[in-house]
């Protein structure tokens, strides 16, 4: 197929009027806002057991290797999620992908609201995790396949505005429900069922919203391609795009990109699985996800009582979803690559400060609101600047025919190590102590640092289509 003749066979566009350019926006920021409760589920799933683990283990009688079951068995499904929805999404479509995982999200969370066992329990958070680790990759490609370049940072980082929304609303819920409700009957419950609604909002949104350009244009479906760029750019702007795509895809297709094969035999694509590999580590050796899992916990082993725990983390949500804000109008800004290594330093400097509290200050509050600050210090870097620039530069570095299965196995590497992380937290407090825990996560930031430093390039600036070239020119 020649690739110009096909995209001049497209419905001539109707003349541009002067409100165009605020349809597009308007259209682009629907787009968005919809998209984006994948990430507020993701969020949400993720963060609600941090409050409703210690009623769970009351209620059914968890020790602590099945509450680190529990915990890490959405890991552990997001880990097949994630690659299972990045093939998905190339094979069949982000917009389609995202219908699929809006389903799982509803029986997961339905499932685990009604689970009668630890087994039950166990699978339905399996579940959970298959629809959290396919959001965590279909949808931030699915923004920065529709987004405009000079937009892109900061649409795709809605989405992590999204996961962190989701984990405050999960620990201010999970406040609220503990106040007000009945521990005796099974006040957990009620915190896990709240995720069933955005879950409906995601299916119905989706189902009115366009399909990503660049995913009809790897599938030769230029004319369709064009529809929707129309829909999210000025015309002049939307044909110019196609253009650059479709170019770029017939390529992509000469070369049969598109598969485990290329990152075994190209040699510029296996740099960038390693680069992706990389980058997905080092976002949870951090140790973000003990905090969020275990925050409460942490928070009563440093002097808090069990109420207000809960309340004070909901703290850690607040900052997340501020250091968020800062983080997105960050990359409008500044360059990714610094942003990265400045959230390393001082997520680092953090938690070697957590270990130093928990080691010399006596029990009492004292020790309790300095480890609060110094939890609420980390997420305030973490959020700000390694989360948002991990996912997006992860939907940004690989090729357009694999990226949705670039990117899932990245994911899977990322969601493998926060599964390992949040099995064995609970152990190595229990063995270690909190401080020496910590300090582990310290030396896993030096080296987390030296690796961005050395091999993570920078990404801002370019087209996705201008920077799959520069990076294929780089590295092969």
């Amino acid at each position: 197929m020649n690739v110009r003749d096909d995209a001049t066979k497209a419905p001539a566009p109707a003349a541009a009027t002067d409100d165009a350019p605020q349809a597009v926006s308007r259209r682009l920021r629907i787009i968005t806002v919809i998209a984006t409760f994948g990430g507020l589920l993701f969020g949400y799933d993720t963060g609600v057991i941090n409050g409703a683990l210690p009623y769970m283990t009351d209620d059914l009688g968890l020790t602590p290797v099945t509450e680190g079951m529990v915990t890490s068995s959405l890991l552990l499904g997001a880990a097949l999620g994630a690659v299972a929805g990045g093939r998905l999404s190339d094979a069949r479509g982000r917009r389609r992908t995202i219908l699929t995982l809006a389903v799982l999200f509803f029986v997961g969370a339905l499932g685990a609201t009604l689970a009668p066992t630890t087994a039950m329990m166990i699978v339905a958070r399996f579940v959970l995790g298959l629809a959290v680790g396919g959001a965590s990759v279909t949808v931030p490609v699915y923004l920065a396949e529709v987004s405009p370049a000079e937009r892109r940072g900061a649409l795709v980082t809605r989405n992590e505005l999204m996961i962190v929304s989701g984990q405050l609303l999960a620990f201010t819920s999970n406040a609220i429900i503990a106040n007000i409700g009945d521990e005796s009957g099974g006040v957990w419950r009620w915190m896990l069922v709240i995720a069933t609604i955005p879950a409906v909002v995601l299916w119905f949104g989706m189902l009115v919203m366009p399909e990503s350009p660049r995913w009809l244009a790897s599938q030769s479906r230029f004319n369709d391609a064009l529809d929707v760029l129309k829909q999210v750019r000025s015309q002049a702007r939307a044909e110019a795009e196609l253009a650059e795509v479709s170019a770029l895809a017939v390529k992509d297709e000469q070369e049969k990109l598109g598969g485990w094969k290329d990152m075994k035999s190209v040699p510029w694509v296996r740099r960038l699985m390693f680069i992706g590999f990389g980058i997905a580590i080092v976002q949870q050796i951090t140790g973000v996800n003990t905090i969020m899992y275990y925050g409460t916990q942490i928070l009563t082993d440093a002097g808090f009582a069990s109420d207000s725990a809960l309340t004070a983390n909901i703290a850690n949500g607040v900052i997340s979803v501020l250091a968020t804000f800062v983080g997105i109008w960050l990359l409008g800004r500044v360059d990714r690559r610094p942003m990265l290594m400045t959230g390393q330093v001082g997520t680092t400097a953090a938690l070697l400060l957590i270990g130093v509290f928990s080691l010399v200050l006596p029990a009492g509050d004292g020790r309790a609101y300095a480890v609060l600050a110094m939890t609420v210090t980390f997420l305030a870097f973490q959020q700000g600047a390694i989360s948002p620039v991990t996912w997006l530069m992860l939907s940004e570095i690989f090729p357009m025919r694999l990226r949705g299965f670039g990117m899932g196995v990245a994911a899977v590497v990322l969601w493998l190590t926060n599964f390992v992380i949040g099995l064995v937290f609970p152990s190595l407090v229990s063995g270690i102590g909190v401080s020496n825990t910590f300090f582990l996560f310290v030396v896993a930031g030096v080296f987390s640092f030296a690796f961005v430093k050395r091999y993570v390039p920078e990404t801002r600036g370019h087209s996705l289509e201008t920077l799959e070239a520069e990076l294929r020119a780089r590295f092969s």
